[in-house]
């Protein structure tokens, strides 16, 4: 039996007389002297979420009132708060139509700029190689805990129209900030916490400095949240001596309750970690923040909110963001695997591919660099050729790629990160008929190399042949997208059949004509000498079958 509370079991005006029902016992167990002690054997999951609690109840009307909105929001209509109603949403049309867009992981935990974005995690646990740099580079964690570093967290070097200019140029059509990853320190001006980007680091309110200047790049805006984890994020911070103990700080780590899963973190539904009814209010409270005061085009949730103990909160989240967002036009809500029923959203597989043509639009996201979604020293970086090549193939099932940058505390952007991006942008800007507002064609591709399908399975990417083809349409014109030249000059498009009548082939990019035969084969290409830029070759073929 899951030990979570229903979430609905009481009613939040009656909450705080469930938790006086707490038994005399546990709450009189005797707490650890000093505020830095472990307190992963002295404290309950519900000790441990109360301490939570009590640190911010300051903002409990601040929640009660955004709890509200989500209820008036609910109400609005075209959608309910229940499954059967969200099951009807339909992605908006510019979604797909955009096809390309950034993602931005940026936050304080680009200040020890060491692993990944979860190093303010690994950090405490006594096993990781981050808990060994910390206290080899920093010393004690009572001494020097996450909640340091947020002074570093300075962006002084924070342009967020070179930002946008910059995105533009890379050729993407939406931009999506993390407004909060899993460590609990908002990138906004959250009415919920004293913990953010307006208040603390660089005190500017970074989420509405963006949103303006991707808007006026003529880019749609997007946010993620990641706050669901934050339950537990820090929890391996109560197995030793630390700051996450302390209940002066208990506002930015969170409940740090244990995460007990039994079947990988991907398994949910095995997932027992302890979620208080007050903990999601908490959460439906900050995610409906970004909705309320930032009107994103887009919001990105991770896997957690998957756990059962968001559900009904996560339908009354969908009514409300969906019920505001058809007032302008319509929204995306990007969840990950079965997180919600097929069709409450669009669907985002991390780091990974789908095997076909998909009937509704999807999302893949990865990152630019070879080790993190954050900034990090001495990171190395992907090829323009390997995104160009994913975001043919992902864009030929119907759907978009979300490509993640990092920038430093500072707010620059690594050099490498930015000629990378600009390769691409060079690319999109001659091919990109092949790409935006697209759809796909009667077969996503063909050729010898096999992809590995599902999230978490690009690194067993294989090298693409010239035999590799993918292919989409574009008002009257068929695009096949060759993923490597042939070293002979000539090569063989398989799927095109002389039935498809071929009447012109041209290579993007070339002035060179191309030489073609229909062939019961397929069509046979000569196409001339390789043009400059990322291996990835775009024939425009038109044909009497492929008109609109």
């Amino acid at each position: 039996m899951c030990p979570c509370e229903p979430r609905r079991a009481v009613s939040r005006g009656c909450l705080l007389a469930a938790f006086a029902l707490t038994s005399l016992s546990a709450l009189a167990a005797p707490l650890p002297g000093h505020p830095d002690a472990p307190t992963a054997e002295a404290l309950s999951p519900a000790q441990m979420d109360q301490a939570w609690q009590r640190a911010t109840a300051r903002y409990e009307p601040e929640r009660k009132a955004l709890l509200a909105k989500v209820a008036q929001g609910d109400a609005m209509g075209p959608f309910r708060p229940d499954w059967i109603s969200l099951a009807r949403y339909r992605a908006p049309a510019w979604f797909g139509a955009a096809k390309f867009g950034i993602f931005i992981h940026w936050g304080v935990y680009a200040v020890p700029a060491f692993a990944n974005e979860w190093y303010p995690r690994n950090m405490y646990d006594g096993t990781a190689r981050e808990h060994a740099h910390q206290l080899d580079t920093y010393g004690p964690l009572a001494q020097r805990g996450y909640k340091d570093f947020v002074a570093g967290f300075k962006a002084q070097h924070w342009d967020p129209a070179a930002w946008a200019r910059l995105f533009r140029q890379a050729g993407a059509r939406y931009v999506v900030q993390v407004a909060e990853h899993s460590d609990g320190f908002a990138m906004y001006d959250s009415r919920l916490s004293r913990w953010t980007a307006a208040k603390m680091g660089p005190k500017r309110d970074v989420v509405a400095a963006l949103e303006r200047a991707v808007r006026a790049e003529g880019l749609r805006f997007g946010l993620s949240s990641h706050r669901a984890e934050h339950d537990w994020f820090f929890d391996h911070g109560r197995e030793l001596t630390s700051d996450v103990n302390d209940p002066a700080y208990a506002d930015l780590y969170g409940p740090a309750v244990p995460h007990f899963l039994q079947d990988g973190d991907q398994d949910l539904e095995q997932d027992w970690t302890y979620v208080s009814p007050a903990y999601v209010d908490d959460w439906l409270a900050r995610t409906a923040e970004l909705e309320a005061y930032y009107r994103p085009d887009l919001i990105y949730l991770d896997w957690w909110v998957g756990h059962p103990a968001f559900r009904d909160a996560l339908a009354e989240l969908l009514a409300y963001y969906y019920n505001r967002g058809a007032r302008r036009g319509g929204v995306v809500l990007n969840y990950k695997l079965h997180t919600l029923p097929h069709g409450g959203g669009v669907l985002d597989v991390e780091r990974g591919q789908l095997g076909g043509i998909q009937a509704a639009p999807w999302q893949t996201d990865t990152t630019i660099s070879n080790d993190s979604w954050g900034y990090v020293a001495h990171d190395s970086y992907r090829s323009a050729t390997s995104i160009i090549q994913l975001l043919a193939d992902v864009v030929s099932k119907n759907g978009n790629l979300l490509l993640d940058v990092g920038p430093r505390p500072d707010g620059s952007i690594a050099p490498q990160q930015q000629a990378v991006l600009l390769e691409i942008g060079r690319w999109l800007a001659t091919n990109g008929a092949a790409i935006y507002g697209s759809r796909p064609w009667r077969v996503s591709g063909e050729g010898p190399t096999a992809l590995a399908t599902g999230a978490f399975k690009e690194q067993l990417a294989a090298s693409y042949t010239a035999g590799d083809f993918r292919f989409t349409r574009n008002k009257d014109m068929l695009y096949a997208i060759e993923l490597a030249w042939p070293d002979d000059g000539t090569v063989v498009v398989r799927s095109i059949k002389p039935a498809d009548r071929v009447q012109d082939v041209h290579l993007l990019g070339s002035s060179a004509p191309v030489r073609w035969q229909s062939t019961a084969q397929g069509l046979v290409l000569h196409p001339g000498p390789r043009p400059a830029g990322p291996a990835a070759f775009v024939f425009a073929i038109r044909t009497a079958t492929d008109s609109p």
